[in-house]
């Protein structure tokens, strides 16, 4: 019995908490990236290195931050010189866009990703994890409806029997 109950306890924890692996990156980590990018002698280390801030900033906790890498990933997009240039970005901003909590557009991005590649694995974890996230949405935003709608008949019904 203890042990479904906690198993049962550990579903609900892991219903309820992030539980994704995609890693997170530290304000430090993306001070060293902006320094690589101001002392980049060449434009092709120029741009490796605003990749890497790039990076960086999308797996930042700081909102601004992740923000600030979604610009410079839509800016760059266009002048992606090959299709794996053009699948990292996307990722990139499918990150973003997931760290941002907007799902829908971070799986859309990732379809993109996949279109270029089938099978990447990265972008399939990612996917997965993000369709989870639609769903457990979902299912909260569905509780919440059929608890609003139990509470206004409870009322509804405690009205009419005082009238």
């Amino acid at each position: 019995m203890e042990a479904k109950i906690g198993r049962l306890v550990g579903t609900m924890g892991a219903f309820f908490s992030d539980g994704d692996n995609v890693p997170w990156c530290g304000r430090d980590i993306i001070a060293g990236c902006e320094r690589e990018v101001a002392e980049a002698a060449t434009e092709e280390h120029k741009n490796v290195s605003i990749m890497r801030l790039s990076w960086a900033l999308v797996h930042s906790r700081n909102k601004d931050d992740v923000n600030r890498g979604i610009a410079m990933l839509q800016a760059s997009l266009g002048g992606s010189k090959s299709p794996l240039e053009a699948r990292e970005k996307l990722y990139l901003l499918a990150v973003g866009h997931y760290r941002n909590g907007d799902y829908p557009r971070s799986r859309q991005l990732l379809e993109h990703c996949l279109e270029i590649q089938p099978g990447w694995g990265q972008a399939l974890s990612l996917k997965k994890t993000v369709e989870d996230k639609i769903a457990k949405d979902g299912v909260i935003g569905i509780g919440i409806a059929t608890t609003a709608v139990g509470l206004l008949v409870g009322i509804a019904a405690a009205v009419a029997r005082k009238n």
